[in-house]
């Protein structure tokens, strides 16, 4: 797929971080990564980052981002993504030989005097905006017209003295050594060196029917975004998130599954209720898919039972209409 016009293309194939081997999360932490994948492969995650300074919010996250197994799992067999072991690649790259490290220190270093001298510079703009200010508002006071008694003038000139001078702010501490703040690279790589791809890159385990679907539902066109809030397993949008409400609600299930009467009837209520459509969909066998009057369905073929063999995915839309 040609990426769009203007779009920045990551180095292929990007790593994936995955938290642990034990921890079946993926975080991407590059910001170009994430807006190329959303542009050109319709992929979206959830972001999950907060900001130190109010870490109760959960309205605007950002970096690092979340996806899901099923996207991984397409980014990998797409060849376009590999999966790293984020904790041992870390650990393996911070022992690495001590020039390296002096790199990745300067790096870090430089980002936080940046920051340092971008936050100076506000303080002393606000510090200058409010002392003209002042100067303003003292100026009328400094036209008296010597009203009253001698000694309440003295007074009020005393009082006065203080302002009669326009306030003015000069930096004392320009020869003193900013302190760099303490920062966080918003991406590793670099300033560490990539982490080698593994020549057998593992894949995630999903569920095959889940999988299936999302990968039908993708190859359709449609951005496939996690659908907890919406009690199903995806929330299907014909176009980007941003511009478009969700058309359906996505729930996969085995062919030869048993759902009960209730969860269709609660499912297209639901999606009625919220003004979507609730998706089922699942993969239909080959020996499900063949004609039921073909009597060579039963002949032994030399590949296996063949009910393991996967078709097509079949969708199927249930609206509750008496809504």
């Amino acid at each position: 797929m040609a990426a769009p016009e203007g779009a920045t293309v990551p180095d292929l194939p990007f790593p994936i971080f995955q938290i642990s081997p034990k921890v079946t999360r993926y975080l991407l932490y590059d910001i170009k990564t994430v807006t190329w994948l959303r542009r050109t492969h319709k992929i979206l995650g959830v972001f999950i980052g907060s900001l130190p300074q109010s870490p109760q919010q959960n309205v605007f996250l950002g970096l690092p981002l979340e996806l899901q197994p099923e996207e991984v799992r397409w980014l990998v067999e797409k060849n376009t993504a590999f999966i790293v072991d984020d904790l041992e690649s870390h650990k393996r790259t911070l022992q690495s030989p001590p020039a390296q490290l002096e790199v990745y220190k300067i790096s870090v270093r430089k980002e936080g005097l940046a920051t340092a001298r971008a936050v100076g510079k506000q303080k002393q703009q606000r510090t200058q905006e409010a002392l003209q200010r002042l100067n303003v508002r003292q100026s009328p006071r400094n036209q008296d017209t010597g009203f009253g008694d001698a000694k309440a003038g003295d007074t009020d000139n005393q009082d006065e003295s203080l302002f009669d001078a326009p306030l003015t702010f000069s930096s004392t501490r320009k020869s003193i050594d900013l302190i760099p703040f303490s920062s966080t690279p918003t991406t590793s790589y670099p300033p560490l060196p990539p982490p080698p791809q593994h020549p057998s890159p593992p894949i995630p385990e999903v569920d095959s029917s889940s999988y299936a679907l999302f990968k039908h539902l993708h190859s359709k066109g449609y951005f496939l975004s996690p659908g907890l809030r919406f009690g199903c397993q995806f929330s299907v949008y014909p176009g980007d998130p941003l511009r478009f409400h969700s058309h359906f609600l996505a729930t996969s299930a085995g062919w030869d599954e048993e759902i009960d009467l209730l969860d269709i009837v609660g499912g297209g209520r639901l999606g009625t209720g919220v003004k979507k459509g609730w998706l089922i969909g699942g993969v239909q066998t080959m020996k499900e898919s063949r004609d039921e009057a073909d009597d060579s369905a039963s002949q032994p073929t030399g590949r296996g039972d063949d009910t393991t063999q996967l078709g097509s995915v079949r969708t199927f839309c249930i609206e509750w209409g008496g809504m």
